[in-house]
């Protein structure tokens, strides 16, 4: 029930400024615009539950309640955070009762990855029957926080960052509700929107407290930086932007661009992420990406890792900027990995098949009866250090696992397996011809 005097309490310019129907939603087109899969769910009265993924502040709450005035259902919001069990019983008795009279339900639950799997499966058979149309709000990927069979029951949305385009719209709002031009010139009306990291409501909080401050005056964007905080970049290192800066860094290094390189390690330094995580996967990249087209990119990897050890933060960082510096630059190659992963590959083909007895140890003198280290060739004793022997099983035809690209040193690599593999050959010949 409204109190009396509730519709005079002030309220936040955020909360001023929530729109009011879908065309004032700003920044997801691709699910609200003409064309959009939303937008034509809506029109065709077909709606089905559904996951609305996206970062703070991009209108998940506003289009979920935009959703259910549309569609003429009752609507339902409940917190993940602060709602349990005994919350979504209440709300599927009250959902149950409305349906008996005609009526549908919107249920929306915000943070909805919050509810533990249990609680998930809860939602199943209120979803199946209809007697609630689910509309889930998450900020974290939904593949790896939602129960696979609630998944499968719902749409998922992505819901885009707002651009610099959504975000000046707003601006432009807040000033037309405000009867006020922000005391800010062009520079730093730019800056405000940087500020805000594609977070609408933070922005919009930030223009409150502009407008709080009663001047006229402009601010420069130094002037703007002392008066309200930038939102510090999102990034959770649990959860999906952990993952995601990391394959973006790795994916920048493995492409040569040095300068992306040094953009995700920062980000991801900001943004609060252990350094000596970032040095284990630099580690890794050398191994996997650059190999034997450069040997000393491990070195270096391993310095780099080392040095922060021994320097700490802030100095120690820099050893991982200089090691992004030399992983981007060097040559590349996976030839090492695509090798170990097709040894790994061909070995469980192949089963348990023994060596060649010619290779083996014979400490035993039944060993030796039984042939172990017969027609051993001591390769330092045959003309150009190489006998040429075979070294895989006799049932097995002879693999070739590592294939050396034409950069950096695997170029050289490549050069002394061509004249070992010729050697070979001319050994297979003679005994040919014997």
């Amino acid at each position: 029930m409204t109190g009396l005097f509730e519709a005079d309490a002030p309220r936040p310019l955020a909360d001023r400024l929530r729109p009011k129907a879908l065309s004032e939603v700003v920044g997801q087109d691709h699910l609200i615009g003409p064309e959009g899969t939303l937008r034509r769910m809506l029109d065709q009265g077909r709606l089905s539950s559904m996951i609305l993924w996206g970062g703070p502040g991009c209108g998940k709450t506003t289009l979920a309640r935009l959703v259910a005035e549309q569609s003429g259902l009752a609507f339902e919001p409940l917190s993940a955070i602060f709602s349990g069990v005994a919350d979504l019983r209440k709300v599927f008795e009250r959902a149950a009762s409305r349906r008996q009279t005609g009526q549908g339900t919107l249920l929306f639950v915000d943070e909805i990855h919050r509810f533990n799997r249990a609680q998930q499966d809860g939602f199943l058979p209120y979803v199946e029957d209809g007697t609630v149309i689910l509309i889930g709000a998450t900020t974290e990927n939904p593949s790896f926080e939602l129960n696979a069979a609630l998944l499968s029951r719902c749409q998922v949305f992505v819901l885009n960052r707002l651009d610099e385009a959504a975000m000046s719209s707003m601006l432009e709002r807040a000033e037309k509700e405000e009867q006020r031009a922000l005391p800010v010139d062009d520079e730093a009306r730019r800056a405000l929107i940087a500020m805000a990291d594609g977070d609408g409501r933070y922005l919009l909080n930030m223009v409150e407290a502009l407008f709080n401050l009663g001047t006229t005056e402009k601010m420069t964007p130094k002037k703007l930086a002392e008066v309200v905080q930038r939102r510090l970049p999102v990034y959770d290192k649990g959860q999906d932007s952990h993952y995601n800066l990391m394959s973006a860094l790795h994916k920048s290094l493995r492409g040569s661009d040095c300068d992306a390189g040094l953009y995700w390690l920062g980000r991801m330094l900001e943004g609060g992420e252990d350094p000596l995580y970032i040095a284990r996967r630099l580690v890794r990249f050398a191994y996997e990406d650059v190999g034997l087209a450069d040997p000393a990119a491990a070195h270096q990897a391993l310095m780099g890792w080392d040095t922060y050890e021994r320097l700490g933060s802030p100095e120690g960082e820099l050893a991982l900027a200089q090691v992004v510096i030399y992983l981007a630059t060097a040559p590349k190659s996976n030839a090492a990995y695509v090798a170990y992963k097709a040894a790994r590959r061909t070995a469980k083909e192949t089963g348990s098949l023994m060596p060649p007895k010619h290779i083996l140890n014979a400490p035993t003198r039944m060993m030796k009866d039984q042939g172990y280290g017969k027609g051993y060739a001591y390769d330092h004793d045959a003309q150009d250090g190489f006998s040429g022997q075979n070294y895989f099983p006799e049932t097995m035809s002879r693999v070739a696992l590592y294939q050396p690209v034409e950069r950096g040193f695997e170029r050289e690599i490549r050069k002394r397996l061509e004249y070992w593999e010729g050697l070979r050959r001319k050994r297979r010949i003679t005994e040919t011809e014997d």
